[in-house]
C-alpha cells in the first residue's frame, strides 16, 4: 500500500501528461476540468468487494450461523482485499526486499490459521479501505495538475498550397505529427497547436496559462504564439517554429514527469531503512512469538500477540511521512504556474536563508521601452516629428530596440513614413531613406559617421540606451530606452527580504547606472552590476561559502551557470528559454515574480508536514508497540490504530493541495520563517 504511493503518483501523472494522446478534443475546446471518480479506481472497487462480503458474513458469523455460510463470504473478503498487496508483496520478495505490505497479509492469515477468521478479515477490509483512500488521494493529486497539463488540442489544421500556387488545402491532423515549417490556420475560438509565429492575419490570443498575462495580446504577423493558448476573434496562419516535443506544453509536461518520479533526501533516507527496519519487525514478531510460547504461554495467545506486534510495528505510516507533502505541493505550485523539477528541488527551496537576483528579464521585463526623446537644439524637430522619423527607419527592423521604437511612435498616434533601401549593421544601426532623407538610428560613434559633439545624453550617465538619430548625416537627436520594471517587482522582494531574513542581492550585467535605478526602485541595497556570466557564479559560490543557501532567479540565458551553481535556481519562463528548463531546478511559467517567494514558504510548509507526519507515525508506532507488549492489545484496536495513522499521515500531507494554501503561501507573513 503505502510504500509505492510514490510509484503509483508517478504512473499516473506520466500517464496523464501525454500531450499526443490528450484527447479527440475539437482543436477550439478546452480540456474539461477533470476529477476522478471513488470507483473509477480498481483499489476502491476491490475494497468495496471486500467490505461488503465482510459485512454480509459478519451478522451470520455474530448469530451462530453454519460456517458454510460465513466462511465463504469471509473468503471473498480476504481475497478481494488482500490479493493485490499479496501479490506486490510476493514480487518485491523475489527481488530480494520485504515490502511491509506482506507483513499485513502474513499477519492477517495468521489471525486465521489460529481460528480468528474475524479479526484477520477486519485487518484487511481496514487494509484494504485505507489502500482505496490512498488512491484516492493519489489521484486527486493528479487531477490537481492535469488541468495544467491538457492544454494542446489533439488535432490542427495544416493548410499547404496546391501544385499551382493558386489555392490552398486543408487537412485534419493530429499535433504531434506537426513539423517545422509546417502551416496551421487557426480559426477564432480555436485553440494554437504548435509553438510558431504569425504569417497572415491579426487576432488576439489568450496567453494566461502559460505567461500569466491578463489580458489577450494582439497578435500580427511576425508575433509568436504557444501551442496551447486560445485564438480570438481573427483567422491566423501561423508557421511551425518547434517541433511539438519541444513546445512549452511539451516541456512542461517532461518536468511534471521527473518531478513525479524523482524522491527527496528525507524519502530516500526513510527508504533505505525500511528495508532493515522491516527485516528487524519480523524477527521481532519471532521473538515475540517464541518467548513466551518458551515460558509455557498459550499458542493461540502468542501468536495473535505476535501478529498484532506485527502489524503495530510495521511502518507503513513513516513511509508515507515524506512524498505527500512535497508531491502535493509541486502540484499546487504547478496549477499556479510554478514548475518545480523535482521533490529533491521542492525541498531544497525551503532551505534557502539568501536571494540574489538578475536585473533583466527577471526583476525588468526584458522589453525596452522609449522613455525619452530628445530633440537637439537647432534641428527644427519636435519630438513627435524625431520619434516619426526614428520609427519610420526602424520599421522593417526585427530587433527589440526598433520594436520599442515602433511601438512608441504608434502609442503617440504618430504617421509612420513608409522606408526604402533599409539596410540594418549588427551592433550599429539601421539606415533607411524616409520621404527622401536618409535617416540613421544608432549609438553615437557606431554608425560610422564619428561621435556625436552635442549629444545632450551619454549612455552610461542614464539608466537604458541611448541612440542617436541622424538625417543626412546630421545628428537631430536622441532616444532613450530603458527595460520596464515588473510591477511584482517590488513587492517581490519585499517578499523575499521577509521570507529570508535578508535583503536580495542584485547580480546583472548590466551598467551600475541602471542597476542601481532598479535596486532604488525595489528597495535591493546590494547591487553588483557589470557582470560577466562567470562572475554571477563567482558571486553565488561566493555567497555560499560564507554558509548562505543561495536561491538564484534570472532569465536563464546568460544566467545558466549562476543557475546551476546556486543551492536552488529560478528561471523566469517568458517565451520558454530553453536553458530556463533545462538548468534551472525551477520555472515560474506565467513570470509572476512574487510566485518565488510564495513557492519557497509553500516548500517550507511542506517540511514542516513531513515532521509532524514523522512524529505522528512515530508516536502511534511506539505507543501501540508498548501496549501490545506491556498489555493486551486487541488485534481490531491494533489494526484500526495502524491504519488510522497511515491514513492520517497520508491525508495530513494532502493538505498542501488546497487554494487556501497557496493564498496563504503568497500572503505575506502568513508562515513562519
Amino acid at each position: 500500500m503505502c510504500s509505492c504511493m510514490v510509484c503509483r503518483v508517478s504512473a499516473t501523472l506520466t500517464t496523464s501528461a501525454s500531450p499526443s494522446g490528450a484527447s479527440s478534443r475539437p482543436p477550439g475546446t478546452p480540456a474539461p476540468r477533470r476529477r476522478t471518480r471513488v470507483l473509477a479506481l480498481p483499489e476502491a472497487r476491490w475494497a468495496l468487494a471486500s467490505t461488503l462480503a465482510f459485512l454480509l458474513a459478519l451478522p451470520l458469523d455474530l448469530t451462530g450461523a453454519s460456517a458454510w455460510l460465513y466462511g465463504p463470504l469471509y473468503a471473498i473478503a480476504y481475497a478481494a482485499g488482500g490479493w493485490e498487496p499479496a501479490l506486490e508483496g510476493l514480487r518485491a520478495l523475489r527481488e530480494k526486499t520485504l515490502d511491509v505490505d506482506l507483513l499485513m497479509i502474513v499477519a492477517a492469515l495468521g489471525a486465521a490459521a489460529i481460528g480468528q477468521v474475524l479479526d484477520g478479515a477486519l485487518l484487511i477490509v481496514i487494509f484494504a479501505t485505507s489502500g482505496a483512500l490512498e488512491a484516492l488521494a493519489t489521484a486527486r493529486t493528479a487531477d490537481s495538475v492535469r488541468g495544467l497539463l491538457d492544454l494542446a488540442p489533439a488535432t490542427a489544421t495544416r493548410v499547404s498550397p496546391k501544385g499551382d500556387g493558386t489555392e490552398e488545402t486543408e487537412e485534419t491532423v493530429p499535433t504531434d505529427r506537426l513539423a517545422v515549417g509546417d502551416v496551421l490556420l487557426i480559426r477564432p475560438g480555436e485553440r494554437i497547436g504548435a509553438d510558431g509565429r504569425v504569417l497572415d492575419g491579426e487576432s488576439e490570443a489568450d496567453q494566461a496559462t502559460i505567461t500569466g498575462e491578463p489580458l489577450p495580446v494582439p497578435k500580427a504577423p511576425g508575433d509568436e504564439v504557444f501551442a496551447g493558448t486560445l485564438n480570438g476573434t481573427g483567422a491566423l496562419r501561423v508557421r511551425v517554429e518547434r517541433d511539438p516535443a519541444d513546445s512549452v506544453i511539451a516541456r512542461i509536461v517532461t518536468l511534471v514527469e521527473e518531478a513525479s518520479q524523482t524522491k527527496a533526501p528525507t524519502q530516500l533516507f526513510i527508504e533505505k531503512i525500511e528495508q532493515r527496519y522491516a527485516v528487524g519487525v519480523v524477527a521481532a514478531t519471532l521473538a515475540v512469538f517464541a518467548i513466551p510460547l518458551a515460558f509455557g504461554a498459550d499458542l493461540t495467545s502468542a501468536l495473535l500477540r505476535a501478529m498484532t506486534f506485527m502489524i503495530v510495528a510495521s511502518p507503513c505510516a513513516v513511509v508515507l511521512a515524506t512524498m505527500p507533502p512535497l508531491l502535493s505541493a509541486i502540484a499546487n505550485a504547478g496549477r499556479h504556474g510554478v514548475l518545480v523539477k523535482s521533490a529533491v528541488a521542492m525541498e531544497r527551496l525551503g532551505e534557502i536563508d539568501t536571494a540574489a537576483l538578475d536585473k533583466t528579464g527577471t526583476l525588468t521585463e526584458g522589453t525596452p521601452e522609449v522613455t525619452a526623446v530628445r530633440p537637439h537644439p537647432g534641428s527644427g524637430l519636435g519630438e513627435d516629428a524625431l520619434l516619426a522619423l526614428a520609427a519610420a527607419a526602424e520599421h522593417p527592423s526585427e530587433h527589440p530596440l526598433a520594436r520599442a521604437v515602433v511601438a512608441a511612435a504608434r502609442a503617440r498616434g504618430l504617421r509612420i513614413a513608409p522606408a526604402e533601401d533599409f539596410t540594418a549593421r549588427p551592433g550599429r544601426g539601421v539606415s533607411a531613406t524616409v520621404e527622401g532623407r536618409v535617416v540613421t538610428v544608432g549609438r553615437a560613434g557606431e554608425d560610422g559617421a564619428g561621435p556625436d559633439p552635442t549629444a545632450a545624453v551619454r549612455a552610461d550617465e542614464v539608466p537604458g540606451t541611448t541612440v542617436l538619430v541622424r538625417v543626412d548625416g546630421t545628428p537631430v537627436g536622441t532616444l532613450t530606452l530603458t527595460d520596464r520594471l515588473r510591477p511584482d517587482a517590488a513587492p517581490a522582494v519585499s517578499a523575499l527580504t521577509a521570507v529570508t531574513g535578508t535583503s536580495p542581492v542584485l547580480l546583472t550585467g548590466d551598467n551600475r547606472s541602471a542597476a542601481a535605478q532598479v535596486a532604488a526602485d525595489t528597495g535591493i541595497t546590494d547591487v553588483r552590476a557589470d557582470l560577466l556570466p562567470e562572475d554571477k557564479v563567482d558571486a553565488v559560490r561566493g555567497l555560499q561559502g560564507t554558509g548562505r543557501k543561495v536561491l538564484f532567479a534570472g532569465d536563464g540565458v546568460n544566467d545558466a551557470p549562476a543557475l546551476a551553481s546556486a543551492h536552488s535556481g529560478v528561471a523566469m519562463g517568458r517565451a520558454g528559454s530553453d536553458l530556463a528548463l533545462e538548468t534551472a531546478d525551477a520555472v515560474v511559467v506565467r513570470d509572476e515574480l512574487t510566485a518565488i517567494p510564495a513557492v519557497v514558504r509553500l516548500s517550507r510548509a511542506a517540511r514542516r508536514l513531513v515532521v509532524q507526519n514523522l512524529v505522528i507515525a512515530g508516536t502511534c508506532i511506539a505507543v501501540l508497540v508498548v501496549w501490545d507488549l506491556v498489555g493486551h492489545l486487541p488485534l481490531p484496536l491494533g489494526v484500526a490504530g495502524h491504519e488510522g495513522s497511515t491514513v492520517l499521515v497520508g491525508l495530513n500531507g494532502l493538505r498542501l493541495l488546497r487554494e487556501s494554501a497557496w493564498r496563504k503561501a503568497s500572503s505575506p507573513g502568513s508562515l513562519p520563517r
